[in-house]
């Protein structure tokens, strides 16, 4: 009769089963780590090219904006752009310049938008601006007629003038009992614009900016 649970060198098949599940345990939170650890290496590395990423752009858009702005800033002009449905006409005015829309057009007495240094003077008939640009509702031969009065009589002097291949008709003199200034017209449709600085103060500027860049739909 045998005393002892097992022969020497018998294999205990339940030590071996607990070997083998020990080692899949230890294989398997092994590996357990050695994935965490990837995903997260690859995790800060993807973080880190995606704060790359950002920062770059971020750069580049504050290039952007700070040399948008520094080309705004060293220009010293502001540009006009009128209605699409009244020949959309733009020109460049000086950036110290204020401007004062006083008619939209709607009412039927054409579109008016008067320009003066620092703030336009409340709007009367006699107030001088330096500029006026004006839609008149009425034919350009119409309105070019309404001066040949003043002409004969010598209160004003008419010319021709073309600008930027836009022709037209350009008036200097008297244009009324307080305005003595220069204004120059050009066919628009069926309408005129109108250009006008009301005294020799503003010459300069409505020679050498606004007509110089003056562009419209005739």
């Amino acid at each position: 009769m045998k005393n002892k649970s097992s022969e020497a060198g018998e294999v205990n098949p339940l030590l071996i089963g607990c070997v083998v599940l020990g080692v899949f345990v230890v294989g398997f939170a092994g590996f357990g780590v050695w994935a965490f650890a990837n995903y997260l290496d690859q995790k800060n590395n993807t973080d880190a090219k995606i704060a790359s990423a950002v920062s770059i752009a971020e750069e580049k858009q504050k290039d952007e904006l700070e040399k948008d702005f520094n080309i705004r800033y060293e220009n010293p002009h502001d540009i006009f752009n009128g209605p699409a449905d009244l020949g959309k006409v733009s020109f460049e005015y000086p950036k110290t310049w204020s401007s004062y829309e006083v008619s939209n057009g709607n009412d039927g007495d054409g579109y008016a938008v008067y320009f003066h240094p620092n703030q336009v003077p409340q709007v009367t008939e006699n107030q001088q601006y330096a500029l006026r640009m004006t839609v008149l509702p009425f034919s350009y031969n119409s309105v070019v007629e309404s001066y040949a009065e003043q002409v004969k009589e010598g209160l004003i002097k008419s010319s021709p003038i073309t600008v930027n291949n836009f022709t037209g008709v350009r008036i200097t003199g008297q244009l009324s009992e307080t305005r003595k200034g220069t204004l120059v017209l050009f066919k628009v449709r069926d309408k005129t614009l109108r250009l006008e600085t009301d005294t020799d103060t503003f010459l300069d500027k409505f020679d050498g900016i606004v007509l110089k860049t003056l562009d419209f739909n005739p």
